[in-house]
Order: C-alpha cells, then structure tokens, then sequence
C-alpha cells in the first residue's frame, strides 16, 4: 500500500491488524489502497486454493470479498474501535481464474453498532484484464475496544 505519510494513523493500524491475521497472510492479501469507506485488496491465485487448474474455490473468492468489505466498514472506524463480519451473502457471476483476484470494498450504510458493507470481486488475467466473479453484501459488527466490548471467542 502507499505509505505517504497524509496515511491517519488508524488506517495504517486497521492494514497491519488485518495482515496480522493468519487467513490474511495464507491467502497472501494485499492491500492496494485504503481510503475512507474505500478499499482495494488482492490476492495472488494459487494452485491451493483451485477446485482444477487455475479455478479458485468460492472459500477464497468469498474471503478476499469479505476482507475488502469489512476492512472499508473499519477505515471509517474512530481510534480505539474494531470489527467483524456478523453476516454475509456472496453471489459469484463467473469464474474465478486468471493470475489474482482484486476485491474492492465499500461502505454502504455506516451506522454506531453495524455497518453494512459491500465488495466486488474481479478475477484478473496476466494481461490486467478485469472480469466481475462475484459480488459480497455483508454486515460488520463494531465494537468500541475501550468499553471492554470485545466479544471472547
């Protein structure tokens, strides 16, 4: 991701806290940008996670959708606050095969409890050729780390 310096510091902390996470570095995600409400991640296809050769499984589609939805839901997140995915639907509208896959997140209705969120997700050849695979509509739950509210797993 860029590193200039203009970066709120709570939106560098939501990139390393998400990159933190086992999942996050299993699937090699990638932030591309983050802005408020906004964000752009990518995952490399690896032959781990195909169904047959060069096809992505839905597990990996719906993680990068979901990882770039939540993370835009948390880019809008005050210091102090995290998130997680209470709900979600995925709806893929075509393959998932080329070299990564870019998922781009936004923040559809921001509220203090829930924030519902949405990514698309584009299936990328060698050549930079975007094809839309799937689509995410999710619902991320807030919680104010300084009140003690964070749920045990």
């Amino acid at each position: 991701m860029n590193t200039n310096t203009a970066i709120p510091s709570h939106i560098r902390q939501l990139e390393r806290m998400v990159l933190a996470m086992p999942m996050a570095r299993t699937l090699g995600l990638a932030f591309k940008r983050i802005t408020a409400g906004e964000v752009e991640v990518e995952i490399p296809v690896q032959d781990s996670f195909t169904f047959r050769p060069g096809q992505l499984q839905a597990t990996a589609v719906f993680a990068v959708a979901d990882f770039a939805a939540v993370a835009a839901a948390g880019s809008l997140l005050p210091p102090g606050w995290i998130n997680a995915t209470v709900d979600a639907t995925l709806k893929l509208v075509a393959p998932a095969q080329g070299a990564l896959l870019r998922a781009r997140g936004r923040v559809v209705s921001a509220g203090k409890l829930l924030t519902v969120c949405a990514a698309d997700v584009y299936a990328v050849s060698a050549e930079g050729q975007e094809t839309l695979c799937a689509t995410l509509l999710g619902t991320a739950r807030n919680i104010d780390t300084a009140a003690g509210n964070v749920p045990r797993a």
